[in-house]
């Protein structure tokens, strides 16, 4: 299915290119969060006068989401939990979690906008990417502990970590939300087919 994008979509394209997605792809993401148009003659002729627009609110809400990074990029968030004492989570920390943990801090965040490759099963300071606007993303930091005490043990032991270490740390995290998000594409397409077979059968 040949689709017009209304924003940028890693590793798919830029707002106004028209691009080939499987029809699951198209039906149970793109289209209706309001990422793309079918690429109908109808549908590019909307997007062109919609396009300084569209333009227009794509500035606006990035400049808006580079304030916001500039605040959020580099905080932690505490998050106690009941662990066994190979520190593994009795349960998990998710994508959720973290975003609450945030807000209360006062810093509001969506939890669409968490990225978590898979949840938190264990104790330790987690970096996890925030995706603010398609071209803004910040990584912050998930302190999972069973105590406030044990908390602070682990940022001040974390604090003494060198910065190339936390650099690699985080070009690891891009690289690896790059593959999950590969994985949830692949997954809304196969959903996608299934629902096709579903209607077909």
């Amino acid at each position: 299915m040949d689709v017009i994008l209304l924003e940028r979509v890693e590793k798919l394209g830029q707002m106004g290119d028209v691009v080939t997605v499987k029809p699951g792809y198209a039906r149970n993401f793109l289209l209706p969060r309001g990422k793309a148009l079918r690429a109908t003659t109808d549908n590019r002729a909307r997007f062109d006068h919609m396009r300084t627009e569209l333009e227009a609110t794509n500035l606006e809400r990035r400049a808006e989401a580079e304030a916001v990074a500039a605040k959020l990029d580099g905080a932690r968030c505490t998050l106690l939990r009941q662990a066994s004492d190979s520190a593994q989570l009795y349960g998990s920390v998710t994508a959720r979690d973290i975003a609450d943990a945030l807000t209360a801090d006062g810093r509001h965040v969506d939890r669409g906008q968490v990225v978590l490759e898979r949840p938190i099963k264990s104790l330790g300071i987690h970096r996890v990417r925030v995706v603010l606007h398609p071209e803004v993303a910040v990584v912050v930091e998930a302190n999972v502990a069973r105590t406030a005490e044990e908390a602070e043990t682990q940022a001040l032991a974390a604090s003494g970590g060198g910065e190339d270490e936390a650099d690699a740390e985080a070009a690891a995290l891009f690289a690896s939300d790059d593959e999950a998000a590969e994985d949830a594409s692949e997954e809304a397409e196969s959903a996608g087919e299934a629902d096709e077979d579903g209607e077909t059968a």
